[in-house]
Order: structure tokens, then sequence, then C-alpha cells
């Protein structure tokens, strides 16, 4: 792949997560890809089937998550992402009970593309800005 193949793959890696269309993943994800999740969000994802589990739970306890890329840069078969999420919490979230608050909070994600798909990916969030909205109801744009 190009960088900019590259790029448009990932683009419709976002795109997935922001609207919930998990009928996509076979055109983004490897059929045995591996999500490398941030400590506390449990254990890796591995495959199509589970990748769609934590997609559908994202948007149960936040049925508005977006993801909007600030940042990326492509290499020969990485590309990285720096993107706000956003979203209502309506479900339990790192074992904090439904708030309704609405956050916002940065992550970084690193993917390997090998024959046109994702194979690898990890993901680091900033959680505890994440969690400090929900206990104190502060601004998701501060901080």
């Amino acid at each position: 792949m190009n960088a900019q193949d590259s790029r448009q793959l990932v683009l419709a890696l976002h795109d997935i997560w922001n609207s919930g269309n998990v009928d996509e993943i076979p055109n983004v994800y490897a059929v045995d890809c591996t999500v490398h999740w941030a400590k506390g969000w449990g254990p890796e994802s591995r495959g199509h089937s589970q990748i769609k589990d934590a997609i559908l739970h994202t948007r149960r306890v936040f049925p508005d998550w977006h993801e909007d890329v600030l940042d990326m840069v492509v290499t020969f078969d990485k590309v990285v992402t720096r993107y706000c999420s956003t979203g209502t919490q309506h479900g339990e979230y790192l074992g904090i009970a439904p708030t309704g608050r609405k956050v916002a909070f940065e992550e970084i994600s690193i993917y390997r593309i090998h024959q046109s798909r994702v194979v690898e990916q990890w993901c680091l969030g900033d959680d505890l800005h994440c969690i400090e909205q929900l206990n104190s109801g502060a601004d998701p744009h501060s901080g």
C-alpha cells in the first residue's frame, strides 16, 4: 500500500468506530488482527468478532461516540493517529456507573498494516482525564 492508501484505510477504521457500522470491519481489519488496549480496558481483542464486540460495547456505553483525527503519521507499514474521542456516558465505564456526562479525551493509536488491512493496533488513551470528567462533571474540553 502507498501512504495515501494507508491513510484512507485508517480513516475508514475511525469511521467504523464513529458510525458503529461493524459490517465494515472485514474491509479494514485483518481476520487475525490483534488490538492491544490500554491497561484497564481489558484483554486484547483478537479477530473480527472480538473487535466487533469492543466497538458495540463502546457505543453502548457512549452512544454518541466520535473520534476526531487530529494528527496522522504514515510510514512504510505503520500509521499513527492522535485523536480526540468524545461521547456521553450511558453505561458503566472503568467501574463508573452511568453519569450522563459528556467526555472528551485524547488517544493515540499505532496501526500495523499488511496486505491492505490493519493486522495489529496499539491504543493508549488519556483515561485519567476521562475519569476526572465523569467523576467531577468538569468541562470535557478543559485540562
